[in-house]
């Protein structure tokens, strides 16, 4: 019988990232839960481009800027910088919303999995205690919240 696993440790510096990626998650769900309920793609085309221009943006800088050089040009880097480049691209399509919409949300999941289970164990590993702290400085000021959004079609 295999045994389920249990939480990802974190470190400290990556937690706040981490909680990000929990937002990321959660703005994943409301996209399927939108589409699932027949909301206006228009509707939830508003409030991702919102999450993405206030929130998701200033994470993938501190991401590019400060926590994939420790490992510099490693293959997973590489991934995950390929992915915040397919990612972009997504968000920023207006034309054909649903396909767009489930590929956002499919995509984006698939990468904040990605960066939690695989990419970010190896930055633990590899970063040192100054480039760690680096990390949790430049993010104390960029943190993903509750956001403040008047029209939440996915309740």
């Amino acid at each position: 019988m295999k045994e389920k696993a249990g939480p990802l440790k974190r470190i400290k510096e990556l937690q706040p990232l981490s909680h990000d990626h929990h937002h990321g998650l959660l703005l994943c769900w409301k996209i399927r839960t939108g589409i699932r309920k027949g909301i206006s793609l228009d509707r939830i085309k508003r409030y991702v481009d919102f999450f993405f221009d206030s929130q998701l943006l200033g994470h993938f800088s501190i991401e590019e800027k400060y926590v994939f050089p420790i490992l510099g040009e490693h293959k997973l880097v590489k991934r995950a910088i390929a992915d915040h480049r397919l990612l972009k691209r997504l968000f920023a399509a207006k034309t054909d919303l649903e396909r767009n919409l489930v590929l956002i949300e499919e995509k984006l999941e698939d990468h904040i999995r990605f960066e939690e289970r695989v990419l970010f164990p190896e930055i633990q590993k590899a970063g040192t205690a100054d480039e760690l702290k680096q990390v949790w400085i430049v993010h104390q000021d960029d943190t993903i919240t509750e956001d403040s959004w008047d029209d939440e079609f996915w309740k």
